[in-house]
């Protein structure tokens, strides 16, 4: 009579790192804190996983991760441009992940902002494999990352239980860095890809999971620029037969546990996803059973905050000396301001923080056109503030917290219409001028994903009129006092993702191209500010642009 073996596997996951090693707000030089008192960093999450590790048995346990990981903060950059990783030194993330001990890590689509140079030599100095089965290269055909990682786990008190780890990318990075990737790589759908390599991972595997850059609910910001969605994790586990859980990443939600039918086989899929910034880790469960082959017999996960944790110390020890070096850095004295300029309220009325960044933008543009200039940008950091006083660094980088480039684009008047009718759908419809709550007039689109407007020359005015549908609330558009007129052609600053395709915003992709000196946004902002020594606010006081409804000017509550 044969005695049936039982196993547990916990497997462990994190997502969306984004640069972040210790629980440190660069921008305001202080422990991280946001309104849910969260904790964010590697050390905490290695906190965590020696827990978990200490618990169940260190040969019980995988670690994964899905991606976006070297890119996001102050020290994320400056391991890239300022002080680039080399053979010699690596990279404080990849340093920490070591230490850690992952198993494999899918790849992001913002490991490739800082292009394939910087990617690839953080990919080698990894003692683990990044995984991309839907990044291919163009030239073979092949996946130019490693598509897959089958681990065994030996010490299982039976027969030893192989685990086939597959990596899924965003089709995405082909929009969002087409500049480094185009004509060297292509980024196939997730659905497609896992359909051709599961079939043959499963036939190494007893237990196979995916690690997918890709958010649950099926969505993409990316229109028709390419075929496949953003946004499919759930759709992978419903379409592909022979997976039995997803790590899922990309989206920044937390998903604690979700169980996904698969249409072919009936069975259950687990996902789970750890939010983000490592402020929690994703805790998977596999019970298994040893009967003639492994066979699943339940799954659950679960996930852990990493509030509850100190900061590993010898994460700690490891890297402290990378991460002073990036304090001192942003903690640099570049200038002066006469009085506070604040980015909170930039998403419902004009603020001399944005004009600041449009105007920088604008002046830069203006270089390579004898064009009458505008500028676009978002407000992409709601809590920036330039301080009165001394300005450094971390200030002036907390406006734009993207590693985004400048581009300038020729637009006629009707197409930035278009555009900002486009922008303007990041508000709700109202029926009066409230007041309201931010939350009650902000649609469910990013801050990233609403574009201002601003004019180098003479000014830029328009009212978005929330009382109106989308796609006709833009009113009183004119240049100089005078209406826009269709044909009328303008010189535009955007920046590189939003000239990609990014946001799918209409005719800035296809645009003509007037400057694109691959110009880091952030590091201009920086150089202007160090050469004009001393800001003042009420040089950019302008008021081009108001939000209304039926002409009247919204209100706002004050923002807590």
């Amino acid at each position: 009579m044969s005695v049936l073996r039982t196993f547990t596997l916990t497997v462990m996951g994190t997502t969306d790192l984004h640069g972040n090693l210790f629980n440190w707000d660069y921008y305001r030089n202080r422990e991280f804190d946001d309104f849910a008192h969260n904790d964010v960093g590697l050390a905490k999450i290695s906190t965590l996983v020696r827990s978990v590790r200490a618990e169940v048995g260190r040969h019980h346990t995988l670690l994964l991760d899905a991606g976006d990981t070297i890119q996001g903060t102050p020290l994320a950059y400056y391991y890239a441009k300022v002080e680039p990783i080399t053979r010699a030194h690596v990279h404080p993330m990849a340093a920490a992940m070591n230490a850690i001990g992952y198993t494999a890590a899918a790849l992001g689509n913002h490991e490739f902002n800082y292009g394939l140079d910087v990617l690839r030599m953080f990919e080698r100095q990894l003692d683990f494999p990044l995984l991309g089965a839907n990044a291919v290269d163009v030239a073979t055909g092949q996946p130019a990352f490693p598509p897959y990682v089958v681990k065994t786990l030996w010490r299982t008190g039976g027969p030893p239980l192989r685990v086939g780890i597959l990596g899924l990318t965003n089709p995405g990075i082909a929009v969002w860095d087409k500049a480094h990737v185009e004509g060297v790589l292509t980024f196939p759908g997730l659905v497609e890809q896992a359909l051709h390599w599961v079939p043959e991972l499963r036939g190494q595997s007893d237990l196979v999971i995916v690690a997918a850059h890709s958010g649950a609910d099926l969505s993409s910001s990316l229109g028709d620029q390419v075929p496949f969605p953003e946004n499919c994790a759930e759709l992978v586990a419903e379409t592909v037969p022979g997976i039995d859980a997803i790590l899922v990443g990309h989206a920044h939600v937390e998903i604690a546990q979700r169980f996904v039918t698969n249409k072919v086989t009936g069975r259950p899929v687990l996902l789970t996803e750890p939010l983000y910034w490592g402020k929690r880790l994703s805790v998977l469960e596999f019970d298994l059973r040893f009967n003639g082959g492994w066979e699943l017999t339940g799954s659950r996960s679960s996930v852990l905050s990493s509030a509850t944790a100190e900061e590993d110390p010898r994460i700690v020890r490891l890297l402290r000396h990378d991460h002073e070096k990036v304090v001192h850095y942003v903690n640099g004295r570049i200038g002066t301001c006469r009085g506070a300029m604040s980015a909170q309220r930039s998403r419902f009325e004009d603020t001399p923080a944005l004009c600041l960044i449009n105007h920088v933008q604008a002046l830069e543009v203006k270089k390579s056109t004898s064009l009458p200039v505008l500028s676009l940008c978002a407000p992409f950091n709601r809590n920036a503030a330039i301080p009165a006083g001394e300005v450094s660094i971390r200030d002036v980088a907390g406006l734009y917290i993207f590693d985004n480039t400048l581009v300038g684009v020729r637009l006629t008047g009707a197409q930035l219409r278009d555009f900002l009718e486009e922008s303007a759908r990041y508000f709700v419809q109202v029926s009066s001028p409230g007041p309201f709550t931010p939350d009650e007039v902000s649609a469910d689109v990013p801050d990233y994903n609403f574009d201002i407007a601003y004019g180098l020359d003479a000014p830029l005015t328009y009212d978005v009129d929330i009382a109106r549908p989308v796609g006709s609330r833009i009113t009183g558009l004119s240049y100089g006092g005078v209406p826009v007129a269709g044909d009328q052609e303008f010189a535009v600053a955007v920046n590189n993702y939003r000239q990609a395709g990014g946001g799918d915003f209409p005719h800035v992709a296809t645009a003509p191209v007037l400057h694109n000196q691959h110009q880091e946004i952030r590091q201009l902002l920086i150089d202007w500010v160090r050469a004009a020594g001393v800001l003042d606010p009420a040089d950019f006081v302008r008021s081009d642009w108001r939000l209304v409804a039926d002409g009247v000017p919204v209100e706002i509550s004050p923002i807590e």
